[in-house]
């Protein structure tokens, strides 16, 4: 039965890791009588602020150059608009700015130099995103010959240099090895989806990133369909992990898929999680799914050193918002 892996009750919020102020934030927000957008800003936002497992927000996973930059995105279920940033540099509320996107502009994706003048003009104030411990992450990367990084095929040898590289002559086609160990203890990502009352599905992402990336990567958070998606007439989905590989499966908008065809929330995340696996079985990754009746669920890959995943969920069943803890398949 649909309802056998969760009670279904709306309005509900659901989002990715133990970020427990983010889901009070969230739900806050609701009860109060705002928006579901407005409680996926907040609750992301809440993220920012408290620089969730300093993978979220601020002074956290400094890129090669030793800077802090954000990506997030939000998306509204009803009218299937989407305003995100990629690379936002020296801004600390991001999924505010992808807010600001939605509303003053007609486009989706703003990145860069150009998102944080946007910002700026948006009423935004610019703030350093650099602190004390971010610092200390990249002198200690530095100090370890650069490792781990995400370079291949250069001479010198990535695996033990820091460069500067150039490309090989030669490119070898071997298995990604996905920097898992990096990502287990420095979760990357806040995934919301929130449903109101009446069913209608917003969700958004915030998060700085991979650490030690090369500066101008973007991951799965800010895009559409992979980060997260939210479709009033059948769910939500957000997703978390390892970016590089999630994004080419666009996991939060086949979950949605799924759901939309009736499946069940958490068997639409296994089959998500299923289908990168036949292709990156080592892969770092979770999802949570949510569809129009309240009902949840969640997936994620098992590797060694991630068996469980942790999720929040805040419904009128529940007293309060609370933690969940999901198996990996």
């Amino acid at each position: 039965p649909a309802g056998a892996a969760s009670a279904a009750a709306l309005p509900v919020v659901i989002n990715t890791w133990a970020f427990r102020t983010a889901a009070e934030t969230a739900w806050r927000v609701l009860e109060s009588g705002g928006s579901e957008l407005d409680a996926v800003e907040r609750g992301c936002g809440q993220c920012e602020i408290d620089q969730c497992d300093g993978s979220v927000g601020y002074g956290g996973s400094p890129d090669e150059s030793g800077e802090t930059t954000l990506d997030a995105m939000i998306m509204d279920g009803n009218t299937m608009e989407v305003g995100a940033v990629a690379g936002l540099r020296r801004v600390k509320n991001a999924i505010g700015v992808a807010r600001k996107v939605i509303e003053y502009t007609k486009h989706t994706l703003l990145v860069g130099e150009s998102a944080s003048l946007f910002a700026v003009k948006m009423g935004f104030p610019y703030e350093d995103l650099t602190t004390q411990k971010s610092l200390s992450l990249y002198s200690e990367w530095l100090s370890q010959s650069c490792q781990p990084n995400f370079w291949k095929n250069v001479v010198p040898d990535s695996s033990k240099s820091c460069g500067p590289y150039k490309r090989r002559e030669e490119v070898t086609y071997k298995e990604e090895q996905t920097s898992s160990q990096r990502s287990i203890h420095n979760h990357d990502t806040i995934g919301m989806v929130v449903i109101g009352v009446s069913g209608t599905v917003a969700s958004g992402t915030s998060t700085n990133g991979a650490i030690h990336k090369l500066p101008g990567r973007v991951g799965d958070s800010p895009i559409a369909g992979a980060g997260s998606y939210a479709d009033s007439t059948a769910g939500g989905a957000a997703a978390t992990g390892d970016g590089d590989i999630m994004m080419r499966f666009l996991p939060s908008y086949q979950a949605v898929e799924y759901m939309r065809m009736g499946t069940d929330p958490t068997v639409a995340c296994q089959k998500v999680i299923s289908r990168i696996q036949k292709y990156a079985p080592k892969f770092f990754g979770a999802i949570i799914c949510a569809n129009t009746t309240g009902s949840y669920g969640a997936a994620c890959n098992k590797i060694p050193g991630f068996t469980q995943f942790h999720f929040m969920v805040s419904n009128p069943l529940l007293s309060r918002p609370t933690e969940k803890v999901v198996d990996c398949i």
